[in-house]
Parts: structure tokens; sequence; C-alpha cells
């Protein structure tokens, strides 16, 4: 099952996070180990270039993950979902794209111009050829489908390869990812502003809003639907009510745009209500924001405090701040909490599971299909998302399976990428290490999507949504800020920075 078909899917565990959020107090100081960025150390960090000595491999990598785009983007001008790069001639294109693919494509070459990788008027050009085919672009409710064909732009309505039936489907949050990519383009070619303006002018993100209940939280949540089948006009059975996953780019979107209220911020949550059942136990307490009464919980990981996520991958969490400056607004919150994350993950691959590699996150499993791999102890879900294919899960108070427990252990470049800013150095050793140890770097194309640590398989192909974090991520290392230009002015400094300023997590 494919990442976008699985967060779409209705389910208990899915269910279960429409549960309204209610509020809470700060809890225990941050332990010593860990302590928070201040704000002015945020800002000087997101000022200048980052990994001045590994500058030239950074822009290689970086090069060669463009090109891999480059790969991907149609005659048409979309990127497809993915390439295999298995065989001895060129890549194999998929039919298939999404939104979030083509949001990937064009931050992409934003990323490049930026970076010097193609020049102002080649940027233009594909820039202008992407956005002519989103125009063209079967739409309901000023949003995209979630599958269409890369190659003629029409809608997909059987899966390639398998005949299988593809209801069309709006997901809020591949949604999400192509505006994102859209506001980028429109910030880097102002010749395009108008055209761009004129898409993004009918995306209302209160399509998919279901306004907070006071008297019914669970049928009112405050929150965003996971999307509509058109087809019927039939919503999915869940909300997206965790706050620390990728979906939050569309609540920030709607309430800096105004279709979305401020307080729905607070009705997302920070763990599942201490009542409910989730991986771990929460601590924590009630706290009033902006008249919301807030559960601020927390989990407990290692012995750091953090807010978890979904399913406990990497890019649920640390996808978003490669364009919102989550960590430099809210240091002691987001900021510290990105860090304790990425440490987390670090741990469980060194010496939880003892893989000698390490970052978890939904990618190709390299024998072939698709899987969320994660780090189960910092998801809300139970027995959420795995390290490995095989699936092996830990329990809250009971004693770690050992080692040799986590068998088929698969871990994806993307991860590391999003960990520059709050690993580096580990960062970068464990890419040089994928690449040294198994062969995963692809001279042309950049890291191939997942690695087998147990096997030593190598994915064949490389997917478009991962190649597209992995430019952001670089984009950022060279040129920070390169790419949040948009989300720093307007709504996002007038209404989102204001609610991040306010965040107290309770770590």
């Amino acid at each position: 099952m494919d990442r976008r078909t699985f967060l779409t899917a209705a389910g208990t565990g899915a269910a279960a996070l429409s549960l309204g959020a209610v509020s809470a107090s700060s809890a225990n100081a941050a332990p010593a180990a860990s302590s928070p960025v201040s704000a002015a150390a945020a800002r000087a960090a997101a000022s200048r270039p980052a990994h001045g000595p590994n500058a030239p491999l950074l822009l290689r990598w970086f090069r060669d993950t463009y090109r891999s785009m480059e790969a991907m983007t149609t005659d048409f001008g979309l990127a497809v979902d993915k390439i295999d790069v298995s065989g001895p001639g060129a890549p194999v294109q998929s039919r298939q794209t999404s939104p979030t693919n083509i949001g990937c494509g064009l931050w992409s070459t934003v990323a490049a111009a930026g970076l010097g990788v193609i020049d102002g008027t080649t940027m233009e050009r594909r820039l202008e050829r992407t956005v002519r085919a989103v125009e063209k672009l079967e739409r309901h409710h000023g949003f995209w489908l979630n599958w269409y064909d890369a190659h003629d732009g029409s809608v997909i309505t059987e899966w390639p390869g398998t005949g299988d039936p593809v209801r069309p489907f709006l997901s809020s949050v591949d949604n999400a990812w192509l505006v994102t990519g859209l506001r980028i383009a429109a910030d880097a070619a102002p010749a395009l502003r108008p055209r761009i303006g004129r898409i993004l002018a009918t995306a209302d993100w209160s399509y998919y809003y279901t306004p907070y209940d006071a008297a019914d939280p669970v049928a009112g949540p405050g929150q965003l639907r996971g999307g509509f089948w058109t087809d019927t006009g039939e919503p999915t059975g869940h909300h997206y009510g965790a706050l620390n996953t990728e979906p939050r780019m569309a609540s920030y979107l709607g309430i800096a745009d105004g279709s979305l209220p401020a307080d729905h911020y607070w009705h997302l949550l920070r763990t599942m209500l201490p009542e409910h059942e989730q991986e771990q136990h929460p601590q924590g307490s009630y706290v009033t924001m902006d008249g919301v009464r807030v559960w601020q919980g927390h989990y407990t990981h290692r012995g750091r405090k953090i807010v978890p996520s979904w399913g406990g991958s990497m890019f649920e969490a640390l996808m978003v701040p490669l364009f919102v400056p989550e960590a430099e607004w809210s240091p002691r919150s987001w900021g510290l909490n990105h860090q304790r994350y990425v440490r987390s993950q670090i741990e469980h691959g060194m010496a939880e599971a003892q893989y000698g590699y390490w970052g978890f996150s939904p990618s190709n499993i390299p024998e072939g299909g698709y899987q969320e791999y994660g780090v189960d102890a910092i998801g809300m879900q139970v027995d959420g998302y795995a390290s490995n294919t095989d699936r092996t899960y830990t329990t809250d108070g009971a004693p770690l399976p050992p080692p040799s427990a986590f068998t088929n252990g698969v871990v994806t470049p993307h991860a590391s990428f999003l960990a520059l800013p709050y690993a580096p150095d580990e960062a970068i050793a464990n890419l040089r290490a994928l690449d040294r140890d198994f062969g995963a770097y692809h001279a042309g194309y950049g890291f191939r999507d997942s690695v087998n640590v147990g096997t030593g398989r190598v994915s064949d192909y490389v997917l478009a949504l991962d190649q597209g974090m992995i430019a952001a991520a670089l984009a950022q290392a060279l040129r920070p800020g390169l790419l949040q230009k948009p989300f720093r002015t307007g709504g996002f400094q007038a209404r989102v920075r204001p609610l991040l300023a306010k965040e107290r997590f309770s770590i």
C-alpha cells in the first residue's frame, strides 16, 4: 500500500485521531542533556550556509538529485511518481503522478536555480511548463485529484500495471504540497504570479474543515478531513488529528490565508488524551490557549520528553520545517522537539536495533512495494510504523526486543537529509556509509530510495516525493531560507508565527 493510500484509508486507529483536543498546562522542564536552542541561535543558524567543508559534496548530491527530477519530468511538464534506475538504459518512468509529486518538481526547480545548477531562464521555462500543465488538470472544489497520468494530464481511473479501479479522491495533505510548490514558484518567477494567483484563488481549505463543536468534539473536532471521494462526495471516516505530522502544512496554509480559524491549531493533538489507547500513556497537563483547552501531553523515550508523531517516521515530523521555520519561531517547543526526534531516530538505529545505520520513513521496500517505516516508540499509533519490513514492534513498559529481532531493517536516505539541520555530522556520515557499504548512491540520479541493511538489497527506484524532500533539505543547508521566503511573510508572519511563539510543549 502506498503512503498516500494508507493515509486516506479510514480505520479505527485513524478514527481515534478525530477526538477533539482539550488542553493543558506546562509540565516539567526539559532534561539538562537537551537544552533548548535560543531564538537568537535559531535565527543565526537559519541565516548562514551550513556545512561549509561539506558544501562541495552537498552540491554534488543536489546536482544528481535534481537530475533525477529532470528524468522524472514528462514532456507534458509533470513529475512522475517514480523512476526505475536499475536498467542499463534511460530510467523508466511511471505513468502516475500526484499533487505532491508535482509540488516537489516545482520547488526542486526553484532550488536548482537558487543554487546555480540551472539559470534563471531555464527555471522560468520549466516552471511555466508545469504551471501550464497544472492549469489543464481536472479539479474539484479548487483542489486536485490524487492521481493523474503524468504524460497527458488525464485522471487515472485504473491503476497502471494492475488495472485495479482508482476512485477519484481529493486529499488535503497532498494538495497542501502542490500549493506549497506553487507558492514557491510564484515567489521565484514574478511573471507567473498572476496565473498562479488565479489557480490558488479557489483553493479554500475550509472545504476540508469540520468546525469545533464543544457539545460533540468527536463529530466536530475542529480538524481537517483526510479528504473526499468526488464520485460520491463522501468524506474519509477520519480527521487529521495529530499535530506533529505532515498534514499540518495544510493547517498552516489555511490559517495563513484566513480560510481556517487560528484556533484550529490548538484543536490538534500533541498526544492523544490520557484516557485513550495509544503507544505510550502520556504525561502532561491541561492548559488554555486562546480560549481552547489543550492537552499538552508528551511521551518519554530514552529519558527524553518528546511530542510524538502518528507513526514515528521522519518525514511526518520534519518535512514541514523545510518550508515553515518552526524551530526559529518556536525554539523551546518545535525546535527542541525536532532535535529530540532526530536523536530518537539515530539511537534506535544505532543502539536499540543495532543496524549500524539509521533514518526510518515511508519509502520503497527494496524488494518491491511500499511501506511505512519509523520508530514505533515515538509514534502515537499502537503497533504503528516499525523500522523493518518484518515489523518488529516495541511495547511501552516491556523489555525492548533484542537487536536480533529487528530483521530486514530498511533505511531511507531522505530521512538523513531531513536530519541535516539537527545532526549534520551524523547525517552526512550516515549517508556516506549507505553509499560506501551498499552502493546506495547512483552517480547521475542521487540516492536510491531505500536499503535493506540486513541483506544489502538496494531499491531499484527513485521517488519524486523523497527526492523532493532531499532537494529541499539540501537547498536549506546550502542556501538557508531559499525555499522559505513565501512562508515568512503575509499570513504566515501575521497568523502562523504568533501561534508558534505561544506554543509550550510540556517537554
